[in-house]
């Protein structure tokens, strides 16, 4: 097959559910000042502008998912994942406005 392997884009419901049954580490590339603003309980904020995906936090056998505002940061983190070979390719699709939009629960602000 041609081309980057496809994105993996989990819905709102599917990354609450995640969360929830504790299956993910949600890591928000948001910069630090959004993340203080409004976030999703239990996400770890690793900012797009200091990413490194040989520093990510352990995420003891969970499965990584990054998030972002709207879908774009997140999907260029994981393309740095991709150009580091670390196997992390799934995204919160439509980023914290998704979120929101689905009616679910942020913390801060």
């Amino acid at each position: 097959m041609f081309g980057a392997p496809k994105i993996q884009d989990l819905t709102p419901q599917q990354v609450k559910a995640a969360l929830d049954a504790q299956e993910i580490l949600l890591i928000d590339v948001r910069e630090p000042a959004e993340f203080a603003a409004e976030k999703i309980a239990g996400a770890v904020n690793v900012p797009l502008s200091t990413f490194d995906p040989a520093a990510l936090p352990d995420a003891a056998g969970k499965t990584v998912v990054l998030q972002c505002a709207g879908g774009k940061r997140s999907a260029m983190a994981v393309d740095k994942c991709r150009t580091a070979n670390q196997a992390i390719e799934t995204h919160l699709a439509g980023g914290l406005a998704a979120w929101k939009a689905a009616g679910l629960p942020t913390v801060g602000g």
